[in-house]
This record gives C-alpha cells, structure tokens and sequence, in this order.
C-alpha cells in the first residue's frame, strides 16, 4: 500500500506530469502511442524506486522530471555518501522496473498479448541498460560497495548472461564491468545483498528481455 501512494506522488506534481505528457506526445509522434505510454510507466517506475530509497535513508527526493531523448532525472537535496548506502539507492531502480517489466510479461504470458510481451521486452532492457556500472548508471552505483572479488564475480554473471541468451547489451555491461574490477578503487568489506541483487537483476531481466517480440505489436 505504500508503494503503491508513492507511485501516485508524480500525478500530485505538475512538473512531472507535465513532462511526463510532453515526452508521451514526442515519443508517441516517433514510435507510436503506445510504445510511448508503455516506455514512460517504465521509467517512472524505475525512477519512483530511487526515490522510495532515497527517501528511506531520509533523504528528500521529488518525483521525476522527464527529458524526451535522455530519459528522467530525480532533483534531491544529497546522496547518499556511503557506497553501500549509495549501492541500494542505485539498484532500487532496476528492481522496481524488473517488477514493472514482469507484471507486463505475466499479462502477456495469461493473454497472449503481443503489445504485453513487447512492453516486458522493452522494460527489461531499459533497465538491463541502466546496470552498466559506468558514469551514473545505476550499475555504477551498484558497483561501489562491491570488492575487487565481488566485480569479477558480478562480471562472471554478465559473461554467462550474454552466453546463454546473446543479447548485445550485455557486451557493454561486461566491457565495462571488467574495467571496473581491473580498477583500484575497491572497498575491503563485501557487500553480499549489493552483489545478490545484482546477479539476480541481470539474470532476470535478461530472461524478459529474450522474449524477443516484435516492436510492430505495439
């Protein structure tokens, strides 16, 4: 029930909706309306994680602001300064679009809707994208209260992600996350739960994302 009150505060905020409408009409214009509604309720659901995290570690965050072309932003006071703290604020993200993406595919797997499956597809790899620990993708902030051993290891699940299923944006995820392990700047103490969802995460939405179902559905 929290969740879901939280997931109404963008429809309460002007800006947001407003921006919200204004990348549905640009998106849908490009791609069609419906790919347009279904890509926006993704991000806002993947951007209402963040703030529901932020606002555990009493931080306070407001609803997104989208941007046609970039995605969304979160404007809050601070951030978190510990990595694992900055760690479960990153990956709250994905987590709440993994959730996102697999009510679509259950809809889509009950129905047999195309426009469903399509949407799960397109949610997982939006959020599969935004676990590439580089710059301020979530995956970067995943990555920061990982140990050298724990990179590897989350790498190592990327490598079998991308064996088992091909999908290209795994090839970035690991080009970069082998890059991140080589790095010196490593905590010492592990970061079990960080590295947990992490693989689970890319294990997960990696199998929505090879659902492979025609964009024209929607």
């Amino acid at each position: 029930m929290t969740k879901g009150k939280l997931l109404l505060l963008g429809f309460t905020k002007l800006g947001t909706l407003l921006s919200m409408l204004v990348s549905i009409a640009a998106y849908g214009t490009a791609f069609g309306w419906r790919w347009a509604f279904g890509v926006i309720a993704s991000i806002y659901i993947h951007e209402m994680g963040h703030v529901s995290m932020l606002r555990h570690y009493g931080i306070p965050a407001t609803a997104p602001m989208f941007i046609p072309g970039v995605g969304a932003i979160i404007r809050n006071r601070a951030y978190p300064h510990d990595v694992v703290a900055e760690a479960r604020v990153g990956l709250a993200g994905p987590i709440w679009g993994l959730a996102a993406a697999l009510v679509c595919y259950v809809v889509y797997r009950i129905t047999g809707s195309l426009a469903w499956g399509a949407l799960a597809e397109i949610g997982a790899l939006i959020n599969l994208f935004n676990l590439t620990p580089v710059w301020q993708l979530d995956g970067a902030h995943g990555f920061k209260s990982l140990t050298k051993t724990q990179r590897w290891l989350a790498a190592g699940a990327i490598a079998a992600a991308w064996g088992v299923s091909g999908e290209a944006v795994l090839i970035l995820l690991l080009i970069f996350a082998v890059m991140t392990a080589l790095g010196r700047n490593a905590p010492a103490e592990p970061d079990q739960r960080a590295l947990l969802e992490y693989v689970i995460l890319i294990a997960a939405l990696t199998a929505i994302a090879s659902i492979h179902v025609p964009m024209s559905a929607l």
